[in-house]
């Protein structure tokens, strides 16, 4: 067989082939939106409904939840606005922002009790669907999760007790950033029951408060540095003032000891006077015990000469204080 005829064999063979492949293809039209999610049922009574669209069942769900959460964020935003007191023809500031903040943040309430009402394909990766939540259900759901947390901090308060007190002090800060965030869902629960009244919320979360400021106003640090490690105290000591604490000497349970020591090499390179440090932290409680540890590698460099590579190295601690927290820097095994 000659090689013409085989290449006219091959020819054929590939738009045989080619035609059946181009038979094969399916060409799925769009359908109408269904008139329940061009019409949905409105929002009454105990029920709160939302329609959505995704590339399947599932997304379409989430992105329905998340219509049913920005309404609750509108009803919210008025009924807070409604409440708030019109100073100079304009609402005040911080009360804009906490509207702002409330409205971001219910937008990303999880929703998990829901019934799925009306579900339709209407092509290749194109879901409809309309849902509806409970407000009852909701509302017991976000009082749940408000009363679990209370619970955790409970039973993690009975343990951190016979820690120190810095690690208490961490323990309620972070407790306090939990309870921030229940603000977002007692909003929620007041505007789906408007009886609603969060006392029991308020009263321990001021409890908390109450402890929380009672160890921030107490606690103190001393700083002890050996001759090469004293160009560093200034750094330390603001690291710590910033954190809310206060330098002290009253041995008490309130009191931590920062020791601070330094070995610093001098060293020339292309042109630049270079001072190269390690920097060793310990931090102890009052009984001497050691609770954080770190070593620090810093170099400071100047073409000035020795004494301004030296104003280098210290202002690039302080930068480092500053950017990573004294707590860090510190290393305290308090978490």
């Amino acid at each position: 067989m000659s090689k013409i005829i085989i290449y006219a064999l091959f020819l054929s063979f590939i738009f045989l082939f080619g035609g059946c492949s181009s038979a094969k293809r399916v060409v799925v039209a769009q359908k109408p939106l269904p008139q329940w999610y061009e019409n949905p049922p409105h929002s009454k009574g105990d029920v709160l409904y939302g329609v959505g669209e995704g590339k399947n069942k599932q997304e379409a769900i989430n992105n329905a939840l998340s219509f049913i959460a920005s309404t609750l964020s509108v009803s919210i935003s008025s009924s807070f606005r409604a409440k708030t007191v019109i100073r100079e023809g304009s609402i005040n500031s911080s009360d804009a922002q906490y509207v702002n903040q409330t409205h971001s943040r219910v937008k990303r309430v999880r929703i998990t009790n829901y019934a799925l009402v009306n579900a339709a394909e209407l092509g290749f990766k194109h879901y409809a669907v309309l849902v509806a939540v409970s407000k009852q259900k909701l509302f017991a759901g976000l009082q749940s999760e408000v009363t679990q947390t209370f619970l955790e901090i409970a039973m993690e308060e009975k343990g951190v007790q016979r820690k120190n007190t810095l690690a208490q002090f961490v323990f309620y800060e972070k407790a306090l950033q939990k309870v921030e965030k229940l603000q977002n869902d007692i909003v929620i629960m007041k505007v789906l029951q408007p009886n609603y009244m969060p006392q029991e919320y308020y009263t321990k979360r001021e409890a908390l408060v109450k402890k929380y400021n009672a160890l921030r106003l107490h606690i103190h640090f001393s700083i002890h540095a050996t001759k090469e490690a004293k160009r560093f105290v200034s750094s330390f000591k603001k690291g710590i003032e910033k954190r809310g604490f206060f330098l002290g000497t009253k041995e008490d349970k309130y009191h931590f000891i920062v020791k601070i020591e330094a070995q610093i090499v001098p060293a020339n390179a292309y042109g630049f006077t270079i001072a190269r440090a390690q920097i060793n932290v310990t931090t102890y409680d009052k009984n001497k015990n050691i609770i954080g540890a770190n070593l620090l590698h810093i170099t400071g460099q100047s073409s000035q000469g020795y004494s301004v590579a030296l104003q280098d190295l210290s202002k690039k601690l302080g930068v480092q204080i500053e950017k990573e927290g004294i707590f860090k820097i510190l290393n305290l095994n308090i978490y």
